[in-house]
C-alpha cells in the first residue's frame, strides 16, 4: 500500500517550502483523522464549523448522567465521522465512561472522568476492517 498520506503532526515549514514530509500509510492517516475530530470543537477549524466533536461542549458537566454523555459523545462522533471521515463505511462507535483516580507525582489525587472510545469500521479502499482506540479524561480534556 502506498504511502501516500502525510504523517502528523504536519510540519507547515516543509509543505509550504515543498520539502519531503512524513508519509504514513491509509490506516493510520484514519486514525490521525479521527483522533483530531475528536479533539476539536466545532468552530475551531476555521473552513468548517461542522469539524470537530461535542466533547469540548460537556468537558465540565458533572449535572448530565454518565448514560447521557456517552450517549451524546457517540452520538457526535458518528456524525462527525460520517460527515468527515468518507474513508470508512460500517461505523461502530462504543464510549465508556468511568471515574478514575490520577495521582498527580505524590500530590493530591484526583478524581476525573476517563473516556474510552473504540471505533470499529471497514477502509472501503482495500476492503479491510478498521479498529481505533483511544482514551482520555475530561474536566479538563487531556489524554
Amino acid at each position: 500500500m502506498n504511502n501516500n498520506y502525510y504523517k502528523l503532526p504536519i510540519n507547515a515549514e516543509a509543505l509550504i517550502s515543498s520539502k519531503s514530509h512524513d508519509t504514513c500509510n491509509l490506516s493510520s492517516s484514519i486514525a490521525n483523522n479521527i483522533h483530531l475530530i475528536t479533539t476539536s470543537y466545532f468552530g475551531e477549524c476555521a473552513f468548517d464549523d461542522t469539524y470537530g466533536c461535542s466533547i469540548w461542549n460537556i468537558d465540565f458537566d458533572n449535572l448530565k448522567s454518565t448514560n447521557k454523555l456517552k450517549a451524546l459523545i457517540e452520538e457526535s462522533l458518528y456524525d462527525s465521522l460520517k460527515l468527515h471521515e468518507k474513508r470508512l463505511t460500517k461505523l461502530d462507535i462504543t464510549v465508556k465512561i468511568k471515574q478514575e483516580e490520577l495521582d498527580l507525582n505524590g500530590q493530591n489525587n484526583r478524581i476525573k472522568k476517563r473516556v474510552d472510545i473504540n471505533v470499529k469500521g471497514k477502509i472501503i479502499k482495500i476492503d479491510e476492517d478498521f479498529s481505533y482506540v483511544e482514551y482520555f479524561f475530561i474536566g479538563p480534556l487531556s489524554y
